[in-house]
């Protein structure tokens, strides 16, 4: 299951080095890489005319004139969904129906925010402060990702299914039985061992990284679930929808694509397929166009 995150990885590597040379056909290659599944995620969200593709060429703008600043160890279609979340929410804020944003999908936002005006911290306190947040969020999100891993490795996704339950959702014991028809006293046994394990694996890392955690807890659900949301952690990977699209995912993939799909609403996966389903149309030929033509001129120049 790695290698083809791997090559996707690559390839937005190559592609944003080359669109950093201002190479415009690399740019024309990433906006229809990536336009059918923003497209579809801004739809969902936008009803009203041309507010989804207005936020799609604002994402695609704002990715490449704060391309200089983009960190490539982060995930490209993170950053972009990110961004475009953001454009989604100003939007709805204009339009007073910032409530209607669904908060099942939330960003891996690295960016400090604005200011509490009642806070007496010092600007450069802040920044520390949220410096050393995202530090401990990159060391939970490892330990967290190693465990979906092992889970997926070792092909226990009915208990994969359990744990996303139970952090990512944040739904009790019982509840997750009940909606897995499960044994209580099996969900907590499966919690129970996912524990430990994230604890011995927190264990293993090096003192410097272990050490960033400092009172924070590994039990704590509520930090768990969230670093689960922001970092889309069981994400699955776009092959893996297309195959479950095309009814050839075998078992127990199958049903679990169907489970993180529809079950727990991911909103990401989701774009990736309704993007997919729709293919075969092919209807944003002519978007992607528009948005090539309307972002090209913020390329670099090549030196």
């Amino acid at each position: 299951m790695g290698s083809d995150l791997t090559d996707t990885n690559n390839a937005d590597q190559f592609l944003i080095a080359a669109i950093r040379n201002g190479d415009q056909r690399a740019w024309r290659q990433l906006i229809e890489r990536y336009q059918g599944r923003l497209l579809a995620f801004a739809r969902a969200r936008l009803r009203g005319p041309g507010e989804a593709e207005d936020a799609l060429q604002e994402t695609l703008l704002g990715f490449v004139t704060s391309l200089a600043h983009f960190d490539e160890s982060r995930s490209l279609e993170t950053y972009l969904f990110a961004i475009l979340r953001y454009k989604i929410g100003e939007v709805l804020t204009k339009k007073n129906r910032r409530k209607e944003i669904v908060t099942g999908f939330d960003v891996d936002d690295d960016s400090p925010g604005i200011p509490d005006p009642a806070n007496s911290e010092t600007p450069s306190q802040a920044a520390a402060h949220h410096e050393l947040t995202r530090q401990q969020a990159d060391v939970l999100a490892t330990i967290l990702r190693r465990l979906i891993e092992e889970f997926r490795d070792r092909d226990k996704l009915d208990d994969l299914k359990v744990i996303e339950l139970l952090f990512y959702v944040g739904l009790r014991n019982k509840e997750a039985g009940e909606r897995l028809d499960r044994d209580e006293k099996a969900v907590a046994g499966v919690k129970f061992r996912a524990l430990n394990c994230l604890r011995d694996y927190l264990e293993e890392l090096p003192d410097e990284r272990r050490n960033l955690l400092g009172s924070a807890s590994v039990s704590s659900e509520a930090t768990v679930s969230r670093i689960w949301r922001e970092r889309r952690l069981s994400c699955l990977k776009r092959s893996t929808l297309g195959s479950y699209v095309l009814g050839v995912l075998d078992e127990p993939w199958n049903s679990y694509a169907r489970f993180h799909v529809k079950e727990i609403g991911c909103l990401m996966c989701r774009a990736n397929l309704d993007d997919l389903s729709r293919e075969s149309e092919r209807i944003g030929d002519d978007v992607g166009e528009r948005m090539f033509q309307s972002s090209v001129g913020f390329l670099s120049r090549p030196g």
